[in-house]
């Protein structure tokens, strides 16, 4: 239990390093007090410009990669490797860790992002085939709608049956799946909020199917 409990603390440290922070205390703007206030890469290309938001999605994805790929197989010292442990529970025990920390870094006030990049980054180090359906989804609902959270509550509640149907049998996964869908739908309320209200922004670029009359407005 000790790795367990020592490697899950260090992937929700790692969590907590979020490129829109990091990059915006180096540029000295905070993201959260600029456009929706959420600090992910949606945001900052909103408020920074494409490379800085190439730069935070960068950073958020290769921490969850690492969190959930390296960090579990490594021998800390005074730690080891516990046999005892099943590897796969450990890992997505960590992608979990650093998703939460995303969320709620300790680093800046428990106010982070809402977790995208950074599960993007963990199912790169999990299973990389589960992102083809889960970019697919959210590609598609953009394209069809125009909201980027909209399309990232659908994409990721598209994985538990993704990982049903890619990688059957894999009950850490899957409860990892499952916990992500609800997970996402929670930190993604104040869109949903939005919605209901039609206040909340399109993504017009990607709205590559919009009606004629939006394309006017």
């Amino acid at each position: 239990m000790l790795e367990l409990a020592v490697k899950s603390l260090i992937g929700y440290l790692l969590g907590s390093l979020l490129g829109a922070l990091l990059l915006g205390a180096l540029k000295g703007v905070d993201i959260r007090t600029l456009g929706s206030g959420n600090a992910g890469g949606t945001n900052a290309l909103r408020t920074q410009g494409k490379l800085f938001a190439l730069g935070v999605v960068v950073i958020d994805v290769a921490k969850g990669w690492f969190a959930a790929r390296v960090l579990p197989g490594l021998d800390l010292p005074g730690v080891g490797l516990d046999p005892t442990l099943g590897r796969s529970w450990l890992a997505v025990a960590c992608a979990a860790s650093a998703t939460l920390g995303h969320v709620y870094p300790v680093w800046w006030e428990f106010r982070g992002g809402k977790g995208a990049a950074t599960i993007l980054g963990v199912l790169l180090g999990l299973e990389p085939r589960l992102l083809a359906p889960v970019l697919g989804v959210w590609l598609a609902v953009v394209m069809l709608t125009g909201f980027v959270g909209l399309a990232t509550i659908l994409a990721v509640a598209a994985l538990p049956l993704a990982t049903r149907w890619i990688v059957p049998g894999q009950a850490a996964l899957f409860a990892f799946a499952l916990a992500m869908a609800v997970f996402v739908v929670y930190t993604h309320r104040e869109n949903i909020a939005r919605m209901r209200a039609g206040t909340e922004n399109r993504a017009r670029r990607l709205w590559l199917l919009r009606p004629r009359e939006a394309e006017r407005g």
